[in-house]
């Protein structure tokens, strides 16, 4: 077996258990992963929408909210499911159960069990988006067939954010800093980086700050998408996704190094 066939199966061997083990859980994720985002989507989009569309908002540029808010929701959705698949489950593989250990003694490398992790994440943020753009298009948010590509997007958007995070979680011992993660860094995102209102309505000030998250360019280019704009600004959306790999590959990066620095200090 060449080099990279084995590289191949063993980060395929880590994607089947995380597979297996979403197998006999996944109606625990139900809820928090389709329903919630949902239910929030129905409740802004269409109950404050109704509002938010009888004032004729400017900043929308002729946009139903609905419109508008569904495709940057699909990113946002995929960034917090994305960021809480590289937190504790990464700290239970090597903290709690030590199961990435176990494997760590089979030839599955380091790289392998980084890597087969971050494909499983991918894969799921798959099935979220692809659910998420299904609503999407069954509450007639969606103005172009483009709307597909923001399935792809929004999983990138997701590997974006649990690249890096994976890569800290590696580094952790008990779970306690994951609050100052999600508290300080995922929250604030989720509100002020374009999925609710353009990021022009900010405060100059803050501006800079939401256009170099990583969400907000996988806001805009789900959004742009969405709506069939994307052609008007190619050189933008090229942009957007620059970013969102840089942060993915930059992140897959340290999430190697890290996890497999814990796998060898056991």
């Amino acid at each position: 077996m060449t080099a990279l066939a084995h590289q191949q199966s063993g980060i395929g061997r880590v994607f089947e258990h995380r597979f297996t083990q979403y197998r006999h859980s996944f109606r625990a994720t139900i809820f928090s992963s389709f329903l919630t985002p949902v239910l929030f989507l129905a409740a802004m989009g269409l109950g404050l929408g109704s509002y938010v569309d009888q004032g004729a908002d400017p900043s929308l540029g002729g946009l139903s909210y609905l419109a508008f808010l569904a495709p940057g929701l699909l990113a946002a959705t995929c960034m917090q499911s994305a960021a809480f698949e590289a937190a504790f489950p990464i700290m239970s593989g090597l903290v709690w159960s030590r199961v990435f250990h176990a494997m760590y003694a089979t030839p599955i490398s380091g790289r392998d069990i980084a890597l087969g992790n971050l494909a499983w994440i991918g894969a799921r943020m798959l099935l979220v988006a692809t659910v998420f753009t299904a609503v999407i298009v069954a509450f007639g948010a969606a103005a172009s067939p483009l709307i597909v590509l923001a399935i792809p997007a929004g999983a990138l958007t997701g590997l974006a954010f649990a690249a890096p995070i994976m890569a800290f979680s590696a580094t952790q011992r008990t779970p306690e800093k994951f609050n100052a993660v999600f508290r300080f860094g995922i929250t604030p995102l989720f509100l002020f980086s374009g999925t609710f209102y353009p990021v022009e309505s900010l405060p100059a000030v803050l501006q800079p700050l939401a256009w170099v998250t990583p969400l907000w360019h996988g806001v805009s280019l789900s959004r742009a998408l969405s709506l069939g704009t994307i052609t008007d600004a190619p050189l933008m959306a090229a942009i957007h996704l620059a970013v969102l790999l840089g942060f993915t590959v930059v992140g897959a990066w340290f999430a190697v190094r890290t996890v497999s620095a814990k796998l060898v200090r056991g």
